[in-house]
């Protein structure tokens, strides 16, 4: 069974627009693994503006699955990785004022950068993945920085299939025979939904884990807000 590892950052974002700690980011945390989640994702951008680096650490004693920490590898996320020994570090190369993630790594062009990156994290102990574009040379230049896994950058895919397109899933499933063949792990990410994601697994072998957040908790408001209302009327009545 291919894990699903539950992005928290838009937790996060709804806790920042009001201030205080509602919602709880912890408890959250808490209650999606008790949910049957086998992992927690966060990514922490240098301006905080949705997890903050505070919150990683608070996260950690209650993270009884896997805990992936994504992000761009500055010195700061470098130093929070290493203190907080996660499951998985997963390698995004986002602009600091990136609104999100939106493109994989050019691992040819940034090789001894990411080498000498990942062996400090497998140093450690901690697995490592690289977040890369569908690419099949890129898939290689992965395998030779000494990553443990890649993470498929699966944005135009959703946009293709969400337009009909069942073919866009078929460079994910050459990179992912590629992936396997060097001995490569492969996860996947960035607008899988429930539309997708069912055909995304039947047809990409050999995917570990896959990470969701915005359409997950997009999709909780609308399959749990029913429910919700008929509780407020209940105890209005």
């Amino acid at each position: 069974m291919t894990k699903l590892s539950v992005n928290i950052n838009k937790i996060a974002t709804l806790r920042n627009a009001r201030g205080g700690d509602v919602p709880n980011l912890v408890q959250f945390a808490i209650d999606v693994q008790k949910y049957g989640a086998q992992g927690i994702t966060v990514h922490p951008r240098p301006d905080q503006r949705h997890i903050r680096y505070k919150d990683v650490f608070e996260l950690k004693p209650v993270v009884t699955t896997e805990y992936n920490i994504e992000g761009n590898p500055i010195g700061q996320f470098v130093d929070l990785v290493l203190e907080i020994k996660p499951t998985q570090v997963t390698l995004v190369p986002d602009a600091e004022d990136a609104l999100t993630s939106n493109a994989g790594w050019d691992t040819i062009k940034h090789k001894d950068f990411l080498k000498e990156t990942i062996a400090e994290f497998k140093r450690n102990g901690i697995r490592t993945s690289i977040f890369v574009d569908p690419v099949m040379h890129q898939i290689e230049g992965a395998k030779a920085t000494g990553a443990d896994r890649i993470e498929l950058y699966t944005e135009t895919f959703a946009r293709q299939y969400s337009m009909g397109n069942e073919m866009a899933v078929k460079p994910y499933v050459d990179c992912a025979v590629l992936a396997s063949t060097l001995g490569l792990g492969i996860n996947a990410g960035h607008d899988l939904s429930l539309d997708n994601i069912h055909f995304f697994k039947n047809n990409v072998p050999d995917l570990l884990e896959v990470s969701i957040g915005h359409a997950l908790i997009s999709e909780s408001l609308y399959l749990g807000i029913e429910n919700v209302i008929n509780m407020y009327l209940y105890k209005l009545k």
